[in-house]
Formats: C-alpha cells, structure tokens, sequence
C-alpha cells in the first residue's frame, strides 16, 4: 500500500507529464549544408552483436564500434568494466576515425586471452554515447571422450534409448546419427532422434541388429565434425529369424512378439514444466514405446492449438511453435495410442521475457528556452529495471541541474540552455537480458533559412493534385507563409492547404493558377524567402492506341499509336518490344503516328510498348504481334495395320507457328496408272495424327501428308514407304449407262468407263446386255474393252432394256440395274394443221391448234414449236426492227391452245407451228398473219428542260419510240414546288407534231415538277417526269440544260390505267422457251431506263446497259452514286460492270432476284467487274448493286435473262455446208456468164445488166419479204420521222447523193460503226442442208425446208426444193 506520500509524488508526476506531453523536438533536415554547421552529439551507428562468437582460426578478430557527431567523436573501450589501453598491447588496434576494435594473432596469442564483455564510448564536446556490451567469446569444439561401449542387448518388441551425451561446444553442436558406413540412419514413427540427440526405439525389429550406430556432433563454427564410438546392437529373438521373411505390414515376419501399451519414454513422469521467452522458438517432444508402435497427438487445454503458428515435426512426436508470445502459455497435452491403451502427459508452458521496447527515447533537438522530455519504456517478464546515465554515467552521480528532472521512465526538460545538450542512455534489464539506448538532447539557435533551389520552374499537369515545396529550417522553428504574385494576405484554404513542412497543396490545378507563389519564414531571428513559378499544362496522352494483331509471315504490321500533348511541351514516342529498346531503320520504320514492320518473321513476335514522354508526364501503350505462318510438314510418316483394303498412317505433325492446324490432307501416289502424280485421298481433322486410310485393290500406294491452317499449306511430307494391295474382281458398277440413237436404225450404248483406282485388277472389260423391251427376246450380250457398243440394226424410236457389268482377271463385278434406252429418231411425219388466233390483244394473243398423232412424231415428243417475227407496225411510215423468235409448247391435250406473250403493240405479225423431237422438226403447219391492237404509247424518248432566261423555261422532248398506235398528241401536267409541298395541278396538251414549249415563270426561285406523256386513243403512256433547275444555275443561264433522262420515278404510269393481266396458260401448258434473233440493227440506247430487260439468244450477247443522271459538279454538290450497271449473261454465268464515285475500297452487294420464285440472294464483293457464278440456264433475273456502307446508293434494277442451256454457238464461218453454199454460188454465176457468152456468140440474146442484177438480188433477198424501204435512222437528237421512215439528218444528207449509193443491201446489218454487215439473210432455204437451226448471225435457216437425214441422202431420195442450178439452165 502507497502512504500519503506515495500518491502525491503520483499526482504530480502525471501533472507534469501532462504539461510536457505537446512538447515536440526541433527535426533538423538531412540537407548537407544544414548537417555542416549543426553542432551534434555523438550517436552509435554501428557495433558488433550482443552475444559475439568468433572462430579461433581467425587471424584477425574485429569488434566494430562506429559513431557520428559533430565535431567528429572520439572513441574509448572498457573490458569487464575496466579501461582498455590499447597502446600498450601490439596485437590491439583501432580503426582511424572509428571506434572500431582490429586484434591481430599473425604472430602468436590465443584468442581465448581476450574473451570478455567490452563496451564502447563515442564522445565530443556535447557528450559521450555507449555502445551495448559485447560478451566476445570464441568457439570450442570439444573432442569426444574415448569410452569403451559395449554391445547393447535387447529383446525383440522391447523399447530402446541410445544415448548421445554430445561434449559442451561453443555454440552447441548440430546432432544426427550415422552407421558405421556413414548411411543417415532412417527415422520413422517407430525410430527416431529426441531433441538431446539421443536415439529412440519405440519397439526394437530384429533386422535393427544388422549395423551399428553411431552419434555425430556437427560444429558450424569450426567446420568439423566429431563421431562418437558405434553401439553395436544385438536383438535377441523368440523363434529363428529369417530376412526374407520381412515385409511392412508384418515386420516380426509371422513369429509371435509380445505386444505392450504405450509408455513415454521422453520425458518421463505425467507432467513437466517448460519455460520459454517471448519471440523464441517452443518445441514440445513427447516420445513413445509400445508395440504396435503408438501415435502421438496433441491438444491444449482451455483452448484450441493455433493452426497458423503450430507446426509438428518428427513424425508428430515434436510441437513447435514460432515466435512464441504470452498467449501460448497454459498446459499442452500430448497423447500416446495403440490398439492396447493410451497415455497422457501434460507440459506447463511458461513464457518469460527479456526487456523489449515500448517507447524507445529519441534523440532531441530543442531551441533555447524550449521545453521537452525523454521517455524509456520496456517491458518484459519480469518488470524490468530502468536505469538513466548521462554520458555514460549513472545521472545520480551528474551534476544536478534546475532545467532537468528524471522522473522514473522519463526525464523532463524547462526552459534548456545552450549548456543542456548531452547523451543519456537508458538502461532497462531483468533476469533475462538487458536493453539500452542512446538519445542526445542537443539545443540550437540558427536563423530561418531556404533549403531548395531559388526560382524554380514547375509545370504541372492540369486537375491534378499539385505540391509546391518550399522547404525550410531555423531554429526555434520559424513561421512560414504562402503568397501570390506578391499581392493578398497568406495563401491557406479553400483551393490552397500550406503543410508546417512548407509544402503548398493545390487541390485542383487550373490555368487561373498559374503565376509566381513566394513562401516566407520568419523568426525571432530574422527572415527568409524563396520563390516558385507555376505552368499548367495539358496532359500527354495516347488517343489511339496500338491493338493486338496477328500477322502472316513476311505480310506487313502496323502499330498506331496517336498522341495528343499540350503544344508547349516537346515529345517523343519511343517504341519497345518486350521492355527492350527497338532499333529502327530497316524493316522497322516510325513516322508521327504508327510504327510499320515490313515483312515480318518470327523474330517480330512479341508484346510492342508505345511510350510518348514529356518533361512532366508521359502515357504508354502496348499491344502483342503474333507471327503466324504456314505449318510445317508432318514427320516421319509410319505405316502399320495393314489389311486388304486399308493401313494405319501415323505422323509427328511440324510446327503450326501459332496458327493451329485445322487439317490434315493425305496424298497417294501410285506407280501404276498415273506414276509421279499425287492425288488427294482423305482429309482429316487437325487434333489427329494416326488414322485408318480407305484403300483400293490392286494398287502399289505411297502418302504423304500436307498440314493446314488459316495461313495456308505446308509443304508435303516425304513421302511413306509404299504399300500395295491385293488385286479382287471389280467392286464398282459403270456409271452413266444410257441407250440412244445416232441414226433411225441404230442404238448407240455408253457408259461411263471406271477409274483407274476400279479396276481392282488387270485386263478390265465390260459385259454389257441389251434386249427389247417388253419382247420376252433372251438377252444379247457382248463383251468389249471400250467405253461404247453400237447395236444395228434397229427399228425406229424402240425401247431397250440394257445392263452392264465390269470385270477382270479375278472375276466379275455387280451387274447394274436394268434401264431403258432408245434408238434412233426420225422426223416427224405428221405437222400440226388449222393453227388460228384468237383474243387478240396488244401485247399477247390466244392460238389454237389441231395436235398430231403422237406415234407419227418418230422420236420422243419434244413439243410444239411455234415461229413467228414482226412483219410491220400498223403506223404509217414506222420501220421497224424484224425479229425471227420462237416459243415452245409441250401439251398433249386434245384440242391445245397457248398464250403468245410480249407482243408489240399496233403491230403486223407472222406464224406457223411445227412439232418437234429431240433432233427432228415436221414440216411447217399452215401460216397465220394477225395483228396486234392499239394501246398506250411508251414513254417521250427524251426530255429537256432548258433556262434559257432568268424568267422562261424551255421544255423540248422527243417522240416515243414506241407509239403503239396513232399517236394523237402529248399531255403536260406540272406543279410549282414550294420546299415538300406540290401547287395546283396545271394541264397542257400538244399535237402529235408539237415538241416543245415554253413556260414564264411568275419569279425567278420558281421551280416546277413537270410529268410528261404521249396519247394515243386508248390514252396516255408511261409518264416522263423530272424537277426544274435549281435557281443557283442562273448565271450560267445561256449554258444549263439539265438533259432529263428516264429514272425509276418517272417511269411511273400514274395518267394510265394499269394493264389487265393476261389470262393464264391452260393447266397442261408447259411455259415456253423463247428464243430470238435479230436481223436489223438494234437501235441505241439514248435513254436511261429503270429497268432494262436483255434475254441471251443463240446469236449474240447485248449487255444491259443502266445510265443514272449526272449532276452538273458546277450546278449541286457532288453526290454518291452507281451508273452503267451492264450485265453480260450467259447459261449460268453472267459478266457484271458498273461505274460508281464512291471511294477506291468501298465494298458493294449484288442482289440477285429469280423472277420465277422471287428468291433473293446477295454476294458482297469490292471492285467492279465480277462474274457472277451459279445461275440457272434459261431463267429471268433481276438484278441491283448498293452500297455496303451506304445502302441508300444504289443502281437501277436490271432485268436479265440467261441463254437456254441447249443452244449451241454456231460459227457460219467454219460450217461445212455454208463453204459448200458459197462454191455453190460462184459456180452458178461462172455458168450464168458462160451461158450469155454463148448466146452472144451465136447471135441471140442475152439477159440484159439488169435482168443480172435483178436475178442476183432475187438469189440474195430472203423469201421473208424485207421491204426494200432504208433501214430505220436516226438523228442525233434521236427523233423519227413516222411518215417517210428516215430522219430529217438523213433527207438533208442524200437530196444530191444517189439512193442507190447510199443504200445497203436489202436485208443486210449495218453495224454500229456504219460498216455494212453480212446478210443476215441465207441462201441455204433454197436447197439442202438447213435443219432449223440458227446460225452464227442469227439467221433462221431452213424455215421453209427441211433437212434430209444423211441415210436418205444416201438413198437417192431427192430434195423437196427446186435446184438453182436447174433454175438456170432453163432460163439459157
């Protein structure tokens, strides 16, 4: 119990410690020129460990002591509290300028004279620091005692204990145990070594007496090791022992061993104490005998084992614990089980502890008349003592002083003197050890002073947290303050925060805090400053950074990387591949933005780093390349499995250089039929390398393997070892067996021979059967090494029933399936008759026919073929383009009938009907002339729109080119636009020979919407309609003429009723294949249409050719657009062209549209022309292209159709019978002219020059009767004259030129260059040869006769048509 006293010196200490707790010490900066002229006690940096043991073989053994002041210490030692002279002993030296202890044995002495506990003193005029006390020991390896150990005897299943008893060693030695051949002797639950290094059995095996063991001690210090004598062990047993009887789960190997209960061996008793000390290391060992050997666990009372620090070693035999603090104190149990029993003993754990620091005293820099304090606390187990000395002195025995007072654990200061400053050393120690520590007071008076550079520059980056230093130093401690521009009272708050270490915190810069800031700091000693200059600057950054990218090998990569900086900062990109600097210049090129590496290998892979660096800031990016590549070839190809018809292929597949591999492709080659050419076999997917190959018969195999990935193929394997199979007869059935005739009395029989790889054997041959069908006949069969057999001679058009059969050496293959052939055709006998019309309309028309009888077409039924051409048009002076066209109708119905579609208008028209098979056509049927009706005429050919003055317009157009009837005038009807919005409707109306008008425009922004139409007495055709200029065109008046043209707009037939559809065909109808010719010049395209129909004849290929309107560049702005869309078809193919302003890489879609089923498929393709693949012989298209980017441009619609796959081009030049004709013509005029000659001669008569000319113009002209008016012409501006049938152009030309000189030949082509064309008429309707067909130029020959079959050529039968030749020998 504390008296009164005791508490009143309480209350005033805690008073006292109150008043001093806000006193804080002067910090005094590292700056060097403050640590120059700062007068400092001494301090201890550096000294030798508290427990120091050194080696006895060093030469030299160095006690450090090292200590800093200002002035520089001086250093003294003590040893076991005595002065150390060190001049007196040679041995001893110390370190210039330090306190550093060097004793030197070179020349004799023992270490072991100097071992003791040394201390070191640092002193200067402010003080004296200790060093802590150095016990200085040197190391011992002892020597083992020699003993005699004699052999240790023990029963089997017994424990036992060899002891170690290692000697004493400085510091102890590191145990373990050896056999006498220096073998570890195994540890294990039942073996093993106990923390004093003795040796433990928990059960002894027999076999444990077959070596020795021997204890080895381990000194570190001086490297050696000290063995003790060997226990030699022998193991006395109940019954014989047998080694090999030994195993692990028995190992007394059957014999019957006494089994016992646990007992401890280590330690011994029920319970024991361990004491440990706080932060060192616990171990627990609880070792065990007992046969079966126990298991030991572990558990604490009150409380669970803490997982994370408890560790057990030694077969769970040891616990430890890292570390240790108070909380691991209390009662450990360790548990001994086996099957017999358990045991238990428990250790009480003490945990002590040296002194350790709470609150170690620092050094104190105090300002005179300032206030301060020293503290030392520590704790430990037990409380540890506190002692204070003033340089190095007890402070009891120090002179006493009004500005000190110790307190216990702390020593308070008041009021300090320039006298006050010294070292005091704390002292805290118990029974477990000791701390001490050195802390100097030391007071100083210096004036303000500024530490960093003067007038410093500092940029910043803008919003950004920004700190300006201003640092500082006096002492007492100066008041430093903050200023703008020089102007305004202390920059602290709101944006600002000033630190008391001088910083300025400026929360958010922005460019209104630009400027110079000026910090000042004052003290009673005077005053100091310094100023600082603020730029914010934008930040550097990367705008577009570099992306991953793959790259093909030796292809080209580039890496963006777009930088944006504040202008006043200079930057630099600097690029790096996987952290190293790149080195540019070859392959490797920068410009401003990117970084280009041409022809990449696999060296370029890696991760590329763009950095762009300024003088305040910079910003990266990175991105990886990856270098792909084609794969290397497979490897080491094996064959294995082999059977008949297969074999297992393995390979080692090559490198897919990052591109993984997607398939593998087999290859075979065989030296049989085509030797060195390699053929796909298999293909295989990438995850495999052994496969099972499909084989064929009878051929000598090698393979190889290519490797494929997204990049491309490898390179082949080398090839495998060969392989060859067995022959077997054939396995596969001729393909394509089909019967036919190539002439009336024959069959032809073909078939599709069998590959090489079918033969399946040598000396392949066909069998092939044939008989009548439905006959009962036996089969006729023939065996042939050909593809093909002949069977002759046959009926007309008999079916056949025919099969076919391979075989070979080694037998024969399946039969096929029996199919039905037929031989040959003859023509039909029979033509249809009573052909008439009927509903007649504009453009189609209803006909009627009497059928043949089926059996007297000769030939399989093909259908009806219907002829018919335009003759004329029914308007007056109108020459129109002739065109010779067919249709076909395959019905079988009684009284047929069928719809003639795509009539024109107002229009002469001529037909006649034959009926056909597959090579053969009848005679012609009776012929039919119709005409078609009146309807509304197409749209006005053109359509100009003039501005010829500010406040006129001058409208001009062109007549249709098709009136389709009498045309009775045009009608106008137009609107003023006002924005979106359309003004009353006015109508005008012209007469037929009126094109043109002009219109007053009310002002000059007026602007109209106009709809154009020709009129017939049926009404008014297809609309014309097109804006007027816009007004910005005005000052180029006299030179605007917006040429109208026809757009999808104006095509619109918004004036006339819509077309009634026609009727349609009558169920058993077949729709027709059309065909056609032309035999005058086509007229040119003057006109843009919306949709342009081309249809592939047999003769020629018109391309469609779309033209959009182009904008005068100098009227409106430019605008994207597609025009001159030509399409180029033929039976599945079509050449696709346009023209388009849209950038180079655009990327377009072609819509494909079947009229038959409206099946809509589009293709993405780049740059014009294309070919567009996989079409439908003889089908109708429609057809677009749009934009990808921009699908609101886009072409017109095309309309197309592609040639009917069974017409074949004919070139008339290389025709056999057009050569003949031709002989055949010179030789008639040869004989003409020697006729007259002959008639000269003997004074008669001749034909005159024109009955010459006239015959020859009767050879040439064609029986279609052509007029003999000129072919239709046009003038520039496209207008026809209907009266006369020529141009205006084409009156004005020929008034003093000759007709006749002008004119081409009746019935001839004038191309469009005004070169006359061949005739597209022929002279070969007048006698043998034709067979109906066309040729080259489009000629239909043969329309009025019929070509006779070779075999009745042969026969003398002769030709239906008079012969010219005749014809001229009776004219002479």
């Amino acid at each position: 119990m504390l008296g009164k006293g005791g508490h009143a010196a309480l209350t005033l200490m805690s008073l006292l410690l109150l008043l001093w707790q806000e006193v804080v010490g002067i910090e005094v900066p590292q700056d060097p020129k403050i640590q120059q002229d700062l007068k400092q006690p001494p301090t201890i940096i550096k000294q030798s460990v508290k427990d120091y043991i050194v080696d006895p073989r060093d030469n030299t053994i160095i006690i450090e002591c090292e200590a800093k002041g200002n002035p520089a210490p001086t250093f003294s030692w003590r040893k076991n509290g005595k002065f150390v002279n060190i001049g007196k002993d040679p041995r001893v030296t110390m370190r210039k300028r330090l306190g550093t202890l060097e004793i030197a044995f070179r020349n004799g002495g023992r270490p072991e004279d100097y071992e003791g506990e040394y201390q070191c003193f640092a002193a200067n005029d402010l003080g004296v620091a200790l060093s802590n006390k150095i016990l200085f020991r040197v190391s011992k390896a002892p020597l083992w005692p020699k003993e005699e150990l004699e052999p240790v005897t023990v029963i089997e299943g017994s424990t036992l204990v060899l002891p170690c008893n290692p000697p004493p060693g400085l510091p102890p030695p590191i145990i373990f145990w050896m056999d006498s051949n220096m073998t570890p002797i195994p540890q294990d639950r039942r073996v093993s070594m106990g923390l004093n290094g003795d040796l433990y059995f928990s059960n002894v095996l027999a076999q444990d007496g077959q070596k020795d063991y021997s204890c080895n001690a381990r000194f570190n210090f001086t490297h050696t090791i000290q063995q003790k004598n060997p226990f030699t062990l022998k193991v006395q047993t109940m019954e014989p022992y047998n080694q090999t009887s030994y195993n692990t789960s028995d190992p007394y190997g059957g014999r019957k061993v006494a089994e016992s209960p646990p007992t401890f061996l280590s330690p011994s008793g029920s319970e024991s104490v361990k004491m440990v000390l706080r932060d060192e290391q616990l171990l627990l060992e609880c070792i065990a005998a007992g046969l079966p050997t126990p298991t030991i666990k572990w558990f604490k009372r009150g409380g669970d084992l803490p997982a994370q620090k408890v560790k057990f070693e030694n077969y769970n035999k040891t616990l430890k614990i890292v570390h240790v603090s108070e909380e691991d104190a209390g009662e450990y149990v360790c548990r001994a089980i086996n099957h017999l029993g358990s045991v238990r003993h428990s250790i009480y754990v003490e945990v002590k502890a040296a002194p350790y620091w709470l609150d170690k005293p620092t050094n104190l820099v105090l300002a005179p008349e300032e206030n301060g304090r020293l503290v030392c606390r520590a704790n430990g187990n037990p409380k540890p003592d506190i002692q204070w000395l003033m340089n190095g002195e007890p402070i009891e025995s120090a002179q006493p002083s009004v500005n000190r007072e110790v307190l216990g654990d702390t020593i308070l200061f008041h009021k300090v003197l320039m006298e006050s400053s010294a070292v005091y050393q704390c002292n805290a120690s118990n029974q477990h050890g000791y701390l001490m520590a050195n802390a100097f007071v030391s007071v100083l008076d210096m004036p303000p002073r500024m530490l960093g550079p003067k007038n410093q520059l500092i940029k910043v980056l803008v919003n950004n947290r920004t700190f300006l230093n201003c640092p500082f130093f006096g002492s007492p401690l100066p008041v430093l303050r903050w200023f703008k521009n020089g102007q305004g009272s202390g920059l602290d708050g709101g944006q600002y925060r000033a630190y008391i270490n001088g910083t300025l915190e400026i929360k958010r810069a922005r460019k209104e805090d630009e400027g110079i800031y000026t910090c000042v700091a004052n003290s009673i000693l005077g005053k100091a400053e310094n100023q600082v200059q603020l730029e914010v600057k934008e930040p550097t950054r990367i705008i577009e950074a570099p992306t991953n990218q793959s790259a093909v090998r030796r292809s080209k990569a580039r890496f963006h990387c777009k930088v944006a900086s504040d202008p006043s900062l200079s930057t630099k990109v600097t690029w790096t591949k996987d952290g190293e600097p790149l080195y540019l210049g070859g392959r490797l090129k920068k410009d401003e933005e990117s970084l280009t590496i041409s022809s990449v290998s696999e060296d370029d892979e890696g991760m590329y780093t763009c950095t762009v660096k300024s003088e305040i800031d910079q910003d990266s990016a990175s991105a990886r390349l990856t270098v792909l590549d084609r794969p290397d070839p497979p490897m080491d190809l094996d064959l294995s499995d082999a059977a008949a018809r297969s074999v297992r292929l393995t390979w080692i597949p090559g490198n897919d250089h990052r591109s993984p591999v997607t398939e593998f492709l087999v290859q075979f080659e065989e030296d049989r039929w085509e030797p060195g050419r390699w053929q796909d076999l298999s293909s295989f997917p990438g995850d495999l390398n052994s496969v099972i190959l499909q084989l064929a018969p009878y051929v000598n195999y090698q393979f190889r393997v290519i490797a494929i990935n997204a990049v491309g193929r490898s390179q082949p394997s080398r090839p495998s070892p060969r392989y060859k199979t067995t022959g077997s007869p054939p396995d596969a059935i001729p393909r394509d067996l089909r019967g036919w005739g190539s002439k009336k009395d024959n069959m032809e029989i073909t078939w599709e021979p069998l590959h090489d790889l079918e033969r399946n054997g040598p000396n392949l041959q066909y069998n092939v059967w044939w008989r009548r069908k439905d006959s009962g006949d036996d089969w006729t069969n023939v065996t042939t090494f050909q593809s093909k057999y002949i069977v002759h001679p046959t009926e007309t058009y008999v079916p056949y029933e025919i099969k076919i059969q391979a075989r070979n050496d080694l037998g024969s293959g399946p039969e096929s399936n029996v199919v039905i052939g037929f031989s040959g055709e003859d023509k039909p006998k029979e033509a249809p008759t009573e052909l008439q019309i009927s509903k007649v309309g504009g453009t189609s028309a209803k006909i009627h026919w009497k059928p043949v009888d089926l059996s007297s077409v000769q030939g399989e039924f093909k259908e009806y073929r219907l002829y018919y051409s335009r003759e004329s048009s029914l308007v007056p002076g109108l020459v129109v383009s002739k065109e010779k066209k067919t249709t076909g109708f395959y019905t079988t119905v009684p009284e047929p009938s069928g719809i003639l579609k795509d009539l024109v208008p107002y229009s002469r028209y001529q037909m006649f009907m034959v009926v056909a098979n597959n090579r053969f056509e009848s005679p012609p049927s009776n012929n039919v002339i119709f005409t078609t009706e009146e309807d509304v005429p197409d749209a006005p050919r053109f359509f100009r729109i003039n501005r010829r003055s500010l406040d006129t317009l001058y409208l001009q157009w062109g007549k249709p080119l098709e009136p389709n009837g009498i045309l009775i005038g045009y009608q106008l009807i137009y609107h003023r636009v006002n924005g979106s919005r359309l003004g009353p409707q006015q109508i005008q109306t012209f007469l037929q020979n009126e094109t043109e008008f002009t219109l007053r425009l009310p002002d000059r922004s007026a602007r109209y919407k106009f709809n154009l139409s020709a009129l017939t007495k049926v009404g008014a055709g297809e609309v014309y309609a097109e804006e007027s200029p816009h007004f910005t065109n005005e000052e180029n008046f006299t030179d605007a003429t917006d040429v109208v043209k026809l757009t999808e707009a104006t095509l619109s037939s918004v004036f006339s009723p819509t077309p009634t559809p026609l009727p349609p065909l009558p169920p058993t109808t077949i729709p027709p294949t059309t065909s056609s010719t032309t035999t005058t010049t086509p007229l040119p395209t003057t006109t843009s249409t919306t949709t342009t129909t081309t249809e592939a004849t047999a003769t020629t290929t018109t391309p469609v050719l779309v033209t959009t309107k182009r904008v005068d560049q100098n009227v409106l702005a430019p605008r994207r657009e597609i025009w001159n869309l030509t399409v180029v078809p033929n039976s599945d193919y079509a050449n696709v062209n346009w023209s388009h302003n849209l950038p180079a890489d655009s990327k377009f879609v072609v819509e494909v549209t079947l009229d038959s089923n409206k099946t809509v498929t589009v293709e993405e393709v780049k740059q014009p022309p294309i070919n567009l693949r996989a079409l439908i012989a003889g089908e109708k298209y429609r057809l677009r292209v749009y934009s990808q980017e921009l699908n609101s441009v886009s072409s017109k619609f095309v309309i197309f159709k592609t040639k009917a796959a069974h017409i074949d081009q004919v070139d008339i030049a290389t025709q056999g019978w057009f050569i003949g004709l031709m002989c055949a013509i010179a030789l008639i005029i040869l004989i003409l002219l020697i006729v007259c000659f002959i008639k000269r001669s003997r004074g008669g008569k001749y034909p005159s020059p024109g009955f010459l000319t006239g015959f020859t113009k009767y050879l040439v002209r064609d029986k279609k009767d052509l007029p003999l008016d000129p072919v239709d012409q046009k003038d520039q501006d496209g207008s026809f004259d209907y009266q006369n049938g020529s141009s205006v152009r084409d009156r004005n030309e020929n008034e003093n030129s000759s007709d006749e000189d002008n004119k081409p030949l009746q019935g001839s082509q004038t191309s469009l260059d005004g070169n006359v064309k061949e005739s597209d008429d022929s002279l070969v309707d007048y006698g043998e040869g034709g067979d109906g067909q066309f040729n080259e130029d489009g000629s239909f020959i043969g329309q009025y006769t019929v070509k006779k079959d070779k075999d009745e050529t042969e026969g003398n039968e002769s030709s239906e048509a008079t012969s010219p030749v005749n014809a001229i020998y009776s004219l002479a």
